[in-house]
């Protein structure tokens, strides 16, 4: 009976604390949403307030209107085509390699995997100049004008350096390393190759880690600044700005409309919202199957 009352006592100590911690998270963000509708004066006189005391949708109009200037259009269509580009690029790489890593029994599997996996505490900001050195030998910065190329070279290095990332191929390992080997083996003695196994088997069990790995992927993508802003200034051209390089711009020392700044920012949050809401149920499922803690 003691037990049963302190796990009750447990429930709602945890209950309370999760609420409050939800309260500090999302307030901030009731904040820029509620503020994204102020006028000018409102937000001087209101800073703190979350409801707007007088609504007006004059800094969406003007995200319109100011697109010569501030094209965000063009830049969040920039950032949903990397962002797509590179997390099915990476969701088929960390695929294979969780396979490799996770399925296949093979000499020195662990030690070689422990090896990539420390990459993980190397901080990506060491790996700028390298890779700046490494996309300049490879000739991806054009010496000439030539918008068509650049074009293509520029979403070539937004996409390609970060293929190489481990968390998710950590995510599908772990997932892959749960699933009974005894299903691998009964399939190799009714005569399954390597690919039939890994389609007919691998991929429908391990699909919530995919997915799981796969988002964590496009919000990496989507919210990365420092190299695609790197890239954007080599350049030279604003209409090859991501998003988040474009809200940067935005936010610049001559800019002091913040009601028209929170309303670009409060935009480059939807797409994450829209995935996050279609694959919440694949998430948790992921999640707890993985072991991620």
């Amino acid at each position: 009976m003691g037990l049963t009352k302190n796990k009750k006592i447990r429930k709602r100590v945890s209950f309370w604390i999760l609420l409050v911690l939800s309260a500090i998270w999302i307030m901030p963000l009731l904040w820029m949403f509620g503020t994204s509708f102020k006028s000018p004066s409102d937000i001087a006189n209101h800073v703190l307030s979350i409801i707007p005391y007088h609504p007006t949708l004059d800094n969406y109009i003007r995200l319109f209107q100011d697109m010569d200037t501030y094209p965000i259009f063009r830049w969040l269509g920039n950032s949903l085509m990397v962002s797509t580009i590179f997390t099915t690029l990476y969701s088929v790489i960390v695929f294979f390699a969780g396979y490799v890593f996770g399925v296949l029994k093979w000499k020195g599997r662990n030690v070689v995997f422990s090896l990539i996996l420390i990459t993980m505490v190397i901080p990506g900001i060491i790996n700028l100049i390298p890779l700046f050195q490494m996309i300049n030998q490879f000739g991806w910065i054009p010496q000439y004008s030539d918008t068509g190329q650049n074009y293509f070279l520029v979403f070539l290095n937004f996409i390609l350096p970060g293929l190489g990332g481990t968390f998710g191929l950590f995510i599908v390992r772990q997932f892959f390393l749960s699933i009974p080997y005894e299903l691998i083996e009964q399939a190799r003695i009714d005569g399954a190759s390597d690919f039939k196994i890994l389609f007919k088997i691998i991929f429908p069990l391990g699909r919530s880690a995919i997915l799981v790995a796969a988002l964590f992927a496009f919000i990496g993508s989507w919210n990365d600044y420092m190299w695609p802003t790197i890239i954007g200034t080599i350049f030279g051209e604003t209409d090859f700005y991501l998003l988040q390089t474009g809200l940067a711009t935005m936010q610049g020392s001559n800019n002091y409309d913040y009601g028209f700044v929170i309303a670009a920012t409060v935009l480059s949050i939807i797409p994450i919202l829209i995935v996050f809401l279609f694959v919440q149920s694949k998430i948790i499922d992921g999640v707890a199957r993985t072991g991620i803690k």
